[in-house]
């Protein structure tokens, strides 16, 4: 083979593997505001088995570049289904970034994921030990026991584990059990004939009881906030304020991204009455963002998209434009210069809401004119007032006012486009990167050199390498 031919192949090979990260990043397979959810299902499905067929050890160190738990809970399904092909020499790191990664995940993203083996008839060796680590190496068993109780005993069922205590006689023998002496199990057991029993209950299982025992909507969320998680009272968050209960939420606990969507859901004159307290919220948890991966950046122009198609979808709720709020305080806090330009005026960032067509040209002409050291869009890269007016502002630049790239450019889309397997790109001119939260910007700035084109396969192999340590290195 020639030079010229190994060359090209692995320039396909990074082409691929970039985009692949990318789509990662972005696609939970759930409907987007341009694409259906089965479009996105059917375009990531493919991308995954064409990676796995074609680059596997780079497929399992993907896992350790910061993709979203969608698809990292679709590598290890595909990795345990597929073991046999696994080269000896790389079993124990691919075993490895399996276990790391379960661990990793939110408890009941993993135990879909254990439960999933089941569904798909996955039952070998290496399968059957993820389990059973994982089920180890929980903290409280008898917890995850009763909030996942239909997904545990599956896979105990199917992975032929063998339970310690009473665990084995409450998940199978229903109550044949006339007492435990577990608190948990027989505080479960009791929320069957005692209301009273039901708050001491993880949320979703006092829920389910709750309605069985007819008890009123707002007493069952006003007694049972201490059990609920942060993601719960974010859930009911707005039920709670349509009845008289009041949701006690902590926004100091909330990270960057979640706490932006959230401020997103309230009115506008909710937002109004309560600007003191969400300003504050939003910055200090920028702050504290930098301080978990430090960030600093010198002078930086952000085009923020703030279109009606940064509304989502019904699945997914506002999470563009959620993205660009977060995203917005997290610069402001990072920067030592920072200008924003939105697609639409805005006034006071706090009240944005999705409105008008995609105007990116202007705010990017406005962004260049300040001569920064770096431009970042934030885009699902829609632009429709004109159609590729931003493209040709790019194109100009780079060529004729630019061509050293004094400025640097990144256009970062939280949006994947199940059409052509990417991200919609805004010109070839400058790299389109996946941005699934705030917090992924200074990880994404740094990928950005692999979507221009301007780094090797090589590079890409030890960028994935330094990743795979990284996340190693935290098992604890």
């Amino acid at each position: 083979m020639s030079i010229r031919s190994e060359e090209r192949l692995e320039q396909v090979a990074r082409e691929d593997l970039v985009m692949f990260i990318n789509a990662c990043v972005t696609c939970t397979g759930q409907k987007e505001f341009y694409d259906s959810a089965y479009g996105q299902r059917v375009s990531i499905d493919f991308l995954h088995e064409y990676i796995l067929g074609n680059y596997r050890l780079l497929y399992a160190r993907t896992l350790a570049t910061g993709i979203n738990h969608f698809n990292q809970a679709q590598i290890i399904l595909k990795l345990l289904a597929t073991g046999r092909h696994t080269l000896p020499e790389y079993k124990q790191e691919e075993g490895t970034l399996i276990a790391t990664a379960l661990k990793k995940l939110p408890p009941q993203r993993a135990w879909g994921v254990l439960q999933q083996l089941q569904h798909r008839k996955i039952n070998n060796r290496r399968s059957r030990a993820i389990a059973r680590d994982y089920l180890q190496q929980r903290r409280d068993v008898s917890f995850d026991a009763v909030k996942y109780r239909k997904k545990m005993r599956a896979i105990a069922c199917h992975t032929h584990l063998k339970l310690q205590g009473e665990l084995n006689s409450f998940l199978f023998r229903n109550w044949e059990k006339k007492e435990y002496q577990t608190e948990l199990f027989e505080n479960f057991r009791q929320a069957h004939f005692s209301t009273e029993a039901i708050y001491k209950l993880p949320f979703t299982v006092a829920e389910g009881l709750a309605t069985k025992h007819k008890i009123p909507r707002d007493l069952f969320l006003s007694r049972i906030q201490e059990r609920m998680t942060l993601g719960e009272k974010l859930r009911f968050q707005g039920a709670a304020e349509s009845s008289e209960v009041k949701i006690d939420l902590n926004l100091g606990r909330l990270p960057l991204t979640k706490l932006a969507l959230y401020v997103l859901s309230l009115s506008l004159e909710t937002r109004r009455q309560k600007w003191d307290i969400l300003n504050r919220a939003l910055i200090n948890s920028a702050q504290k963002t930098l301080k978990q991966g430090p960030f600093k950046l010198g002078k930086v122009a952000v085009v923020l998209d703030c279109s009606y198609s940064s509304s989502g979808s019904s699945e997914k709720r506002r999470r563009p434009l959620g993205i660009v709020l977060a995203a917005h305080y997290l610069f402001k806090v990072a920067s030592e210069e920072y200008h924003p330009f939105w697609t639409v005026p805005v006034q006071d960032p706090l009240l944005v809401h999705p409105r008008g067509q995609t105007d990116l040209a202007t705010p990017l002409l406005d962004a260049l004119e300040l001569n920064p050291d770096l431009v970042i869009i934030i885009s699902d890269g829609y632009e429709n007032d004109p159609p590729q007016g931003a493209a040709e502002v790019l194109r100009i630049y780079c060529e004729q006012i630019d061509p050293k790239q004094n400025t640097s450019v990144i256009h970062c889309n939280p949006v994947f486009n199940s059409d052509d397997f990417s991200l919609r790109s805004l010109s070839p001119n400058i790299p389109t990167v996946g941005l699934r939260s705030a917090e992924d910007l200074p990880t994404v700035i740094s990928f950005a050199r692999f979507a221009s084109g301007g780094s090797s396969y090589s590079e890409l192999e030890e960028y994935l390498e330094k990743r795979v340590q990284i996340m190693l290195s935290t098992i604890s």
